[in-house]
């Protein structure tokens, strides 16, 4: 919710260093903690890093790509995270073959301190923002990264970014939270909101104990872990190419249908604890649904349906609404599995059902439309 205060004030490199050193520093910490309240202050640090790493990221990215590379390079931001995600089953796998007992949890968890470092010293290579030099009328320094950056005609694109930041400033003070905006803020906290409900990052975080649950080895539950963060990544890039084709709507309802039936059947299993031999399969649907329908959809739709003058702001809104569903779901999640392990995944199916009609009787579709038609199409005029 703050990292935008954080980006505008020292710039997105040097936030992105701060934010590196605290994965570092989480890392460390976690591995080496002394009791209960330890490993949550250091997970704590880590997960402002990895709050502000979600907005700064992909912001600085859009304003250091040259314009024909921009999708493609901010669209790498989600593909990396999913990488990301299956190289860490993938150590928790590997790290779980060596048998370290109770200390197990310190290495899983500690390892990441190598990436996390080796992403601090990366930060150290790249430039400033252009964008952000201009807003502090830092404009050879600007000129000189554009330069760096190969741009064909820097002076105009540079005359450019500096008529854009001037009407951004223009339209900065205009409120997110008027009559004409309900439209496009409900469907950003609805999509961020659903995305969560769909019980994504509870099953990431908890995946091992789930496949514990159903009477899996710790090291089968790994290396399961391993096949999802493989299709994860498969269904995301299959996602990358067909959402401009297929549209964001179309995709949301196809998703809700798979990831209802794949949640029922899950919770199914639980309640009758039979048929778990199915469940890794029933998982890597699931994860595949997720990935091709809400994964791909909801940072792009969310940025579709504002207008320029207050996209930012609801960005922020649909981001914020995102994290913070995710810790209050994931917050619930063993609660709910304690009384009973089906509960949750039944919960998780109801909310896609619900999704589906949402999306059917709600949601414009975005696809091939330009911004400022979405705004027509949304009924907003100034």
């Amino acid at each position: 919710m703050f990292s935008g205060i954080l980006g505008d004030k020292l710039g997105g490199r040097e936030s992105l260093r701060i934010l590196a050193a605290f994965y570092v520093i989480s890392a460390l910490g976690c591995a080496f903690a002394w009791n209960w309240y330890a490993l949550l202050f250091f997970r704590f640090i880590g997960g402002l890093g990895i709050g502000g790493t979600s907005v700064l990221g992909p912001v600085y990215i859009a304003e250091i790509a040259p314009a024909r590379w921009r999708g493609l390079l901010v669209g790498s931001f989600q593909i990396n995270v999913v990488v990301g995600i299956l190289v860490a089953y993938l150590s928790n796998y590997i790290i779980g073959r060596f048998d370290l007992g109770i200390n197990e949890w310190r290495w899983m968890l500690g390892v990441a301190a190598a990436p996390a470092a080796l992403f601090f010293v990366m930060l150290f290579t790249i430039p400033r923002s252009v964008r952000w030099l201009v807003t502090k009328n830092r404009i050879p320094e600007a000129r000189e990264v554009l330069d760096l950056l190969g741009s064909p005609d820097g002076a105009s694109e540079l005359d450019d970014i500096i008529e854009s930041i001037h009407v951004d400033g223009v339209a900065h003070s205009e409120s997110l939270f008027q009559r004409k905006y309900l439209t496009p803020i409900f469907l950003a906290v609805t999509v961020a909101a659903f995305n969560q409900l769909a019980g994504i990052n509870a099953i990431l975080y908890y995946l091992n104990d789930i496949f514990g649950m159903a009477g899996f080895t710790s090291v089968a539950g790994y290396l399961n872990a391993v096949g999802i963060g493989a299709m994860n990544l498969v269904a995301t890039l299959f996602a990358m190419t067909i959402i401009d084709r297929v549209g964001r709507r179309t995709l949301l309802l196809i998703g809700g249908v798979g990831l209802t039936l794949c949640l029922g059947g899950i919770a199914a299993m639980f309640f009758t604890r039979s048929h778990f031999n199915l469940l890794p399969w029933v998982l890597v649907a699931y994860i595949g649904f997720f990935a091709i329908s809400q994964g791909a959809v909801i940072w792009v739709y969310i940025s579709e349906v504002f207008p320029n003058r207050v996209r930012s702001k609801g960005q922020s809104l649909g981001s914020s609404t995102h994290w913070i569903m995710n810790a209050i779901i994931s917050g619930l999640f063993p609660v709910l599995a304690a009384r009973s392990a089906g509960l949750p995944f039944l919960l998780f199916a109801a909310m896609m059902a619900l999704m589906f009609f949402v999306v059917l009787f709600t949601y414009p579709e975005t696809k091939g439309v330009t911004l400022e038609q979405m705004q027509h199409k949304l009924g907003i005029e100034y």
